[in-house]
């Protein structure tokens, strides 16, 4: 069980970061510093934009769920 947790954490990390990388920015941020302010932003957001939003909640619930069993793995272990 232990081995399944390290794997599904590795992997929900990994997604993680490229997931919330795809973004698009919306504020003058650190992403304008490297020219994404420079990006003309629409008043809603694309059908794409939302699918990622929803993507990237998602994985972050695994992400979270692995987090906690392997907390409790490691607590009853």
């Amino acid at each position: 069980m232990s081995l399944f947790l390290d794997i599904v954490l590795v992997a929900t990390s990994v997604m993680m970061i490229l997931l919330v990388l795809l973004h698009r920015a919306k504020g003058g941020g650190l992403s304008s510093l490297f020219g994404g302010g420079m990006q003309t932003s629409l008043s809603g957001s694309s059908v794409a934009e939302k699918n990622l939003t929803r993507l990237t909640i998602y994985i972050a619930i695994v992400w979270a769920v692995s987090i906690v069993g392997m907390g409790l793995n490691i607590r009853y272990a």
